[in-house]
């Protein structure tokens, strides 16, 4: 949380995927993350709508950033999994959505989350599950420890 709270106080800088495809994080608590994000023409694919890989980006980022609060200081995580099934299109005409994230199951070595892209008038566009793999992180340099939890 502390990364989250810093990254909100203006202390570190937003993530730089969020200028790339126009979303930003509004809320993040333990085991819940919402981002909310503008789908553009620059995001469309040959088809005239948004590309999948933006809903699959902005819902990675709900789910994973709601497992990330979640964890505890010295654990770090990996994604085994990410299923994103998209149920509506998006253009530019639909001026905001949301990606909410939740975590679903929090154990010692797997968390699995959920997490919604819904529109400014309640309407469900995408959703998504995640599988995530629980490891250690050296205090001193950040690199993953090989040992088990």
């Amino acid at each position: 949380m502390e990364v989250f709270e810093d990254i909100f106080a203006g202390v570190l800088p937003q993530p730089p995927i969020g200028d790339i495809l126009a979303f930003v994080p509004i809320h993040i608590a333990p085991g819940e993350a919402v981002f909310q994000g503008r789908p553009q023409r620059r995001h469309y694919n040959t088809l005239g709508t948004v590309h999948g890989g933006w809903f699959a980006t902005m819902l990675d980022s709900a789910v994973a950033c709601a497992i990330h609060a979640e964890l505890p200081a010295g654990k770090g995580f990996t994604t085994l999994e990410l299923k994103v099934n998209i149920v509506r299109p998006l253009n530019e005409r639909v001026p905001l959505v949301r990606a909410e994230g939740s975590v679903i199951h929090a154990g010692r070595q797997v968390v699995t989350a959920e997490g919604r892209i819904v529109g400014p008038d309640g309407k469900l566009y995408a959703h998504a599950t995640t599988t995530c793999l629980i490891f250690d992180v050296s205090p001193n340099s950040k690199e993953i420890s090989h040992e088990q939890t």
